[in-house]
């Protein structure tokens, strides 16, 4: 068994430093490799420099387990000769490493084949610093936060669990794990920018016999950008058991076609096809049934799905894209019409439309078009008032496997929750497959409730599917 201390110890003598509120010197490295590639011949030249520290803690049966911490720093290059693009990056932030970064990506570029679509946002459309909002996405006691009290944390978490009731005596173990880190972006074209953020999270895992042999496992978990706000230790333990007893007795259903309700993080799974869906890079590759559909109804009026940065707090919120664009709210579906995909500048040209601000740029140096907080908007019913509704029908908590098809929409995974009987949880059920074409799917939802929970970038409230196939013995 491990010890507590020497856990303890051990990570002390990796840890990464606490991040820092001046980002200046990360604004330095930039500005210095953006001149260094202007000067070795690159048109374009744009850095992103990040430095964080990562924490995670994991205990099982009521002894630590793991301790792992560590800080890092990266540089990402990006740069352009005409219409040849390279992208490289390093840790090395020594002289020899800067120069060797420089020298790479140039050399690359001049190796490259010409894209005739690559090149820089236009820089009138690049924001300035004073114009960036404060989106309270960082958290200093996050990063001063120790390996001992985060191991305290995951062992109230899962002590919870056992304490709860007497048949739960095993356990995946419980995970506490916190991220801080700070980032800057410095191009050619006159953009320079910084931010920080935070993030911690709290899982826990138990595990019941049921009578017929098999192990009932079942998790909770609670996840924010501030520590302050993250649920109590003891109140996620508790909901873990909670939700892993309620398994006990699961059984297959008939296979027949009936209402499916989705909890919020299996509709979270719904919503996050949708968004890879919608993203330039899959409409230009042609690889989304969403193609050639804006301004077409691609689900209930009931839907209505924003990608929206700017929210306070919210996992995925940041100030400006990552090419330097002013952040903004896109409303992707409104009342069931497709009216947006997600871009870049450069799937934008490829599609001859404009830039949505939805660039994301990997700690490569690599630009693509992503998501920031991609949510389906709550409705005005509880989700007991929606359960109450549905007279007979599959509730949904957990889904299984992968089988989408992007390009046709067809859908199919195999699932696991209760058997709704008389608006209520009748019995557990496990080793049923769901399907129905997702654009189908939406069209079908004739219910959403108000349950938002932003723990994740990708979040959804719970909704109600009219009808689907659900197929079991």
């Amino acid at each position: 068994m491990p010890n507590h201390q020497n856990l303890v110890s051990d990570s002390r003598r990796n840890a990464g430093g606490i991040v820092s509120a001046d980002a200046s010197p990360l604004i330095d490295i930039g500005r210095d490799l953006v001149d260094r590639a202007k000067k070795a011949g690159a048109d374009v030249a744009e850095v992103i420099v990040r430095e964080g520290s990562h924490l995670s803690t994991k205990v099982r049966l009521r002894a630590p387990e793991l301790v792992e911490e560590a800080g890092s720093r990266a540089v990402g290059m990006r740069v352009m000769i005409g219409q040849h693009v390279a992208v490289t990056y390093t840790s090395d932030m020594s002289e020899t490493g800067r120069a060797r970064l420089v020298e790479d990506a140039v050399e690359l570029a001049r190796l490259s084949e010409e894209d005739p679509f690559a090149g820089p946002p236009d820089s009138a459309l690049l924001s300035k610093s004073d114009e960036h909002a404060d989106l309270d996405i960082f958290d200093p006691a996050m990063s001063e936060l120790g390996a001992d009290v985060a191991l305290e944390r995951a062992l109230q978490g899962e002590g919870a669990a056992f304490d709860a009731d007497e048949r739960i005596s095993n356990s995946e173990g419980a995970t506490f794990a916190r991220a801080a880190g700070s980032s800057a972006l410095v191009t050619s074209g006159g953009f320079v920018g910084s931010s920080r953020g935070s993030y911690a999270s709290l899982v826990v895992n138990p595990v019941v016999d049921d009578e017929d042999g098999k192990k009932r496992s079942g998790y909770h978990w609670a996840a924010r950008r501030h520590l302050a706000e993250l649920e109590d230790p003891v109140s996620v333990g508790k909901e873990a058991a909670r939700r892993t007893l309620r398994k006990l007795g699961a059984q297959k259903v008939d296979t027949q076609e009936l209402p499916v309700v989705f909890d919020p993080d299996a509709a979270r799974s719904i919503v996050g096809l949708v968004a890879s869906c919608a993203s330039g890079g899959a409409i230009w590759r042609r690889s989304s049934y969403l193609v050639d559909r804006l301004d077409t109804d691609v689900a209930s009026p009931l839907v209505t799905i924003v990608d929206d940065p700017l929210i306070p707090k919210a996992p995925g919120s940041r100030a400006y894209d990552g090419e330097g664009l002013l952040s903004r709210k896109n409303v992707v579906v409104d009342q069931g019409k497709l009216k947006s995909y997600l871009l870049d500048s450069y799937s934008a040209r490829k599609l001859d439309m404009q830039s949505t601000a939805s660039a994301s740029r990997g700690s490569s140096g690599g630009v693509s078009a992503a998501t920031s907080n991609f949510l389906l908007a709550p409705g005005s019913m509880s989700p007991e008032a929606l359960l109450a509704d549905t007279p007979k029908g599959l509730y949904v908590t957990e889904m299984m496997g992968f089988g989408f098809n992007a390009v046709t929409g067809d859908f199919s995974r195999g699932a696991a929750g209760f058997f709704i009987d008389g608006g209520e949880l009748a019995y557990p059920v496990a080793e049923v497959t769901i399907s129905l074409n997702l654009d189908e799917l939406l069209k079908r939802i004739d219910a959403v409730a108000d349950d938002l929970d932003l723990r994740t970038a990708t979040a959804s409230p719970t909704f109600r599917v009219s009808a689907m196939t659900v197929a079991g013995r």
